[in-house]
C-alpha cells in the first residue's frame, strides 16, 4: 500500500515539481531585472542557467526523498530523528536566512492545510493504521502540506542554489505543487479505503448551534404549536423548561451569530401583553401586523404611565423601574406622542420624502456625536409643519418606530466609550436607520437585518477598543469610509446596507486570520514555556530521588547537582524527551554521581566519568574552566577537589542565569507568600473555568464605573495553571493563573461571555426590550389601581 501510494503521489507531482523549475528559473530572471547592484545580478542569472535543465531530476530526487519518508512509518520515532541529532557539545548560531526559510515554508503548510482540514483528518487516521500508532497530528500527517514542505529543503540540496535563491524556489513550490494538494490528499484516501483501511471513515467536525433559524425555512411542529400558544402558556412553558449552562463565546469579532430578534420580542412580550398570536404563525415567515403588535402595545403602555409621552434620557428610563409614580412630564424633554385625533399622520412616501431631504443637507457635513433619535424628529417634524400646516404629525406606526429606534440607541451607546471615533460614525448612521426603519415594517423583526448589521459592525468598534495597542486604525478608516457611502448613496435599497456590512466583513475576515496567526505564535511560545516547566520539575525529582538514598551525597555535591546537574537533565529532556535512550544514560549518570561523591574521600577519581560530565556541562553553556571544576566534584569520592574552593564555585553559580529563567521571574514567584484556601464559590468558579475551551471570551472590570475589557482566554496550561489573554487583534495583552481568575470571578470582577452576549446589538435589543417591559407594566399597574 506503501508503493502503490508513492506511485500515486509521482503520478500527481511529477509534472507539477518538474514546472516548479521552470517557473524558478522565469523568477529568477525576474529577481536579475530589478536587482540591486550587477554582482547580484550576475548571481541570479547564473543561477537560473545552472537550474534550467534539472527540471526533471530535481523532481525525480524529491519523490525518491518522500519514497523514503513514506517506507519509514513503521520503524520507531527514535530511529527518524537519530541522524539529525546534534553532535555532543556542538553550539551554533542560526543565520537569518534559515530562519526566513523556516518561516517562509511553514507560513506555506499553514495557509494551506485549513482547506482540506476534512481530508487530513481522515488521512492522519487511515496513515497511524498503516504505522501501528496513534493518529498524527495535522503537521505530521504524511502527504500533508507540512510534510511536503519538510522534503522540500533536503530535495533542493541537489540543485546548489545559494540562499536567496532558495527562498524562491520556495515560493514556487507552493504556487506549483501545493496547488495539487486536494487531488493528492482526496485519491490517498481512496486508495486506503479500497484496501480496506477504515473504510467509511467520515470525519464530522463540530459546528456551532445557530442562534435561530433563517427567513424562509420551514417551521418545524414543534415551533408551530409553540406560537400557536397563549402568552401565559408561553410563559409557564418557560418556567418550567429545564435551565442549563449558555455555551461560551469562542468566536472573534465580526464571526458571532446574530440572536432572533423575533423569538427574544415573543419572550419579553408574552410576559407583559395578553396577547396570543396567530395559530399557525412561523417564527421567520413574512412580516405581518400581528408581529408588530406586542411592540405597539407595550409602547402603548409605557406612554399612558409618562401622561402620553416616553422620557428621552438613560436616566429616565432607568428611573421607571424602580419608581411608583409617574414622572413629572415637566421636569424632562418628551418625545411627542402618537395621533391621537381625525388624522391618521403624513403618509410614508411624505414622510421619506422629507427625511431624503435631511440626509442630503446632513450628508455633506458631520454629525454631532450628541445628536439623538429625538433631534431627528424635532427635524422632521419642524419641517413638515412648514411645509403641510401646524397640525401635521406622524402616524402611530412611523411614531412607535422612532421611539423603539431612539430605546435601542440609548441602549447602544450606554455601552460605549466616550472618547471613541464611534459615537460620530453612530451619528451619522441615524438619519439611513431612520428611513430604513420606517420603510420596513420588519426592521425589528426580521433576523440579521442589513441595517442592524451595518449598526452592530459600527459599534462594537467602540465597545471593545480600551487603549491605543486595542485600535484597528485600518478598520477606523474602513468604517468611516463604508458610513460616509451609506449616507451619500442609501435611498431605499438596503441593499446599500448590504454591501456596506459586507465589506467590513471582509475587512473582518483579513483581521481575525491576523489574529489567529498572532495568537497561535503566542500560543506556541506559552507552550515552550510549559514544556520547559515540565522539565524543570522532572529534572528535580529526579535529582531529589537520587539524593534521598542512603548514605546521602554531601551536601555541597547536592547543591551543584540541584543547580549545574539539573540544567544538563532539562537540555536533555528538551531536546530528547523522556522515552529516549539519552535521558536513561543522564539518569545513569545520576545515580554513579550519588554513588562515587557517597564514597570516602581520597579514593580514586573517576576520570572518564569526569570527562563526560564536562563536555555535557558545556552544552549548557557553562565555561571550560567551571565545567571542569563541576564535573571534578561530581565525579571524585567525597566531592572534593583542591584546585577550587567551594566559595570561588558558589560565587561564580550564583552570578549565572539558570537555564529557562527569565530575569529571576521564577525566585520571585518563590518568594511570594502563599494565598489562602479559595472558599466554596471561589472553588467552584475555579471548576468551571478549568472545564472552559480555549478561545473563551472575557469580559474584565477595569474600574468602579463598571467599564469592561474584553479579553480571548486562547490557552491555559494544565500544569502551571498560566492562563494567556489576547486582545481582538490576536496581541498578547495579560498572563494570569486560574486561581487569580477564579478570585475574581467570585469577586464580580470578572465575567465569562456567553453565545448569547456576543453581539452588541443583540444584548442592547435585549435591554430595550427589558425596558419597555418595565414602562408597559408600570402602566398596567397604574391601570389595575
Amino acid at each position: 500500500m506503501l508503493d502503490e501510494l508513492q506511485q500515486l503521489a509521482q503520478g500527481i507531482l511529477l509534472t507539477p515539481l518538474t514546472l516548479t523549475i521552470v517557473e524558478l528559473e522565469r523568477d529568477l530572471m525576474r529577481h536579475a531585472d530589478v536587482s540591486r547592484n550587477s554582482q547580484l545580478q550576475m548571481d541570479l542569472l547564473s543561477q537560473a542557467r545552472h537550474v534550467m535543465p534539472m527540471g526533471e531530476a530535481f523532481a525525480r530526487h524529491y519523490l525518491a526523498v518522500c519514497r523514503q519518508a513514506l517506507c519509514s512509518l513503521h520503524e520507531p520515532a527514535a530511529n527518524h530523528t537519530a541522524s539529525s541529532k546534534p553532535l555532543a557539545g556542538e553550539l551554533s548560531l542560526v543565520q537569518d536566512i534559515q530562519i526566513d526559510r523556516d518561516i517562509l515554508l511553514s507560513d506555506l503548510a499553514r495557509r494551506e492545510a485549513p482547506r482540506h482540514a476534512t481530508a487530513l483528518h481522515v488521512l492522519s487516521q487511515r496513515m497511524a493504521v498503516l504505522a501501528g500508532r496513534p493518529a498524527y497530528d495535522i503537521e505530521q500527517v504524511p502527504l500533508s502540506p507540512h510534510w511536503l514542505c519538510r522534503r522540500l529543503p533536503q530535495a533542493s540540496e541537489s540543485l546548489e542554489l545559494s540562499e536567496e535563491a532558495s527562498l524562491v524556489l520556495y515560493k514556487a513550490f507552493g504556487r506549483m505543487v501545493l496547488e495539487r494538494q486536494a487531488e493528492l490528499l482526496e485519491r490517498a484516501n481512496s486508495l486506503l479505503a479500497s484496501h480496506g483501511v477504515l473504510p467509511g471513515l467520515v470525519y464530522q467536525p463540530f459546528l456551532p448551534r445557530p442562534a435561530g433559524r433563517r427567513r424562509g425555512s420551514a417551521p418545524s411542529p414543534a415551533s408551530s404549536d409553540a406560537t400557536a400558544r397563549t402568552p401565559a402558556e408561553r410563559s409557564e412553558q418557560r418556567r418550567t423548561r429545564p435551565a442549563g449552562p449558555e455555551r461560551p463565546l469562542t468566536q472573534w469579532q465580526g464571526q458571532s451569530t446574530g440572536n432572533s430578534w423575533r423569538e427574544s420580542l415573543q419572550e419579553v412580550a408574552s410576559e407583559s401583553a395578553a396577547m396570543a398570536m396567530q395559530p399557525g404563525q412561523a417564527l421567520n415567515a413574512a412580516v405581518s401586523d400581528e408581529d408588530l403588535a406586542d411592540l405597539q402595545q407595550m409602547l402603548s403602555a409605557a406612554r399612558q404611565a409618562y401622561g402620553g409621552h416616553l422620557p428621552t434620557t438613560t436616566a429616565g428610563i432607568g428611573a421607571s423601574s424602580g419608581s411608583a409614580a409617574p414622572a413629572d412630564p415637566a421636569a424632562e424633554p418628551a418625545i411627542p406622542a402618537a395621533s391621537t385625533g381625525s388624522s391618521p399622520g403624513l403618509s410614508s412616501p411624505v414622510i421619506s420624502n422629507l427625511l431624503a431631504r435631511l440626509q442630503g443637507l446632513t450628508g455633506d457635513r458631520p454629525a454631532s456625536a450628541t445628536r439623538s433619535i429625538d433631534d431627528i424628529r424635532n427635524a422632521l417634524l419642524a419641517q413638515a409643519r412648514a411645509e403641510h400646516g401646524p397640525q401635521a404629525q406622524l402616524s402611530p406606526r412611523d411614531n412607535d418606530t422612532m421611539d423603539l429606534l431612539g430605546l435601542l440607541y440609548r441602549q447602544i451607546q450606554a455601552h460605549m466609550r466616550s472618547d471613541t471615533s464611534a459615537n460620530e460614525l453612530l451619528a451619522q448612521l441615524q438619519l439611513p436607520l431612520v428611513r430604513a426603519a420606517i420603510s420596513d415594517p420588519g426592521f425589528f423583526v426580521r433576523d440579521e437585518h442589513p441595517a442592524r448589521e451595518l449598526l452592530n459592525a459600527v459599534a462594537e468598534s467602540g465597545a471593545l477598543w480600551l487603549g491605543s495597542e486595542d485600535i484597528d486604525p485600518v478598520l477606523v478608516q474602513k468604517l468611516g469610509q463604508t458610513v460616509q457611502k451609506v449616507v451619500s448613496e442609501y435611498d431605499g435599497d438596503e441593499q446599500v446596507f448590504a454591501a456596506a456590512t459586507e465589506e467590513i466583513q471582509n475587512h473582518y475576515r483579513t483581521a481575525v486570520h491576523k489574529a489567529e496567526l498572532s495568537e497561535r505564535r503566542f500560543i506556541e511560545a506559552a507552550r515552550g514555556k510549559e514544556r520547559l516547566e515540565t522539565a524543570r520539575r522532572l529534572a528535580e525529582k529526579t535529582i531529589e530521588a537520587a539524593c534521598s538514598t542512603a548514605p546521602a551525597p554531601p551536601r555541597f555535591v547536592q547543591n551543584l547537582m540541584r543547580q549545574a546537574w539539573n540544567d544538563v537533565l532539562m537540555l536533555t529532556l528538551l531536546r530528547q524527551g523522556e522515552q529516549s535512550p539519552e535521558w536513561n544514560e543522564q539518569i545513569a549518570a545520576t545515580e554513579r554521581i550519588v554513588a562515587l561523591t557517597t564514597q570516602p574521600a581520597g579514593s580514586q577519581a573517576d576520570s572518564q566519568f569526569g570527562r563526560q560530565l564536562e563536555q555535557a556541562l558545556g552544552q549548557v553553556g557553562y565555561h571550560a574552566d567551571e565545567a571542569g571544576a563541576i564535573a571534578r566534584r561530581l565525579s571524585t569520592p567525597g566531592g572534593e577537589d583542591d584546585t577550587t574552593s567551594r566559595t570561588e564555585l558558589t560565587a561564580k553559580l550564583q552570578a549565572r542565569t539558570r537555564l529557562g529563567e527569565q530575569g529571576g521571574r521564577n525566585e520571585d514567584l518563590a518568594q511570594q507568600p502563599p494565598l489562602p484556601p479559595r472558599s466554596i464559590g471561589e472553588e467552584s468558579c475555579y471548576q468551571q473555568l478549568r472545564g472552559l475551551p480555549f478561545g473563551t471570551w472575557f469580559d474584565f472590570h477595569i474600574n468602579q464605573q463598571g467599564d469592561t475589557r474584553r479579553l480571548r482566554m486562547s490557552w491555559f496550561s494544565q500544569l502551571t495553571d498560566n492562563a494567556l489573554f489576547v486582545n481582538a487583534r490576536g496581541q498578547k495583552v495579560a498572563e494570569h493563573t486560574m486561581d487569580s481568575l477564579a478570585r475574581l470571578m467570585a469577586q464580580g470582577q470578572l465575567r465569562v461571555v456567553n453565545e448569547s452576549q456576543g453581539r452588541l446589538i443583540d444584548r442592547a435589543w435585549q435591554a430595550t426590550l427589558r425596558t419597555l417591559r418595565s414602562l408597559a407594566g408600570r402602566g398596567g399597574n397604574k391601570e389595575s389601581a
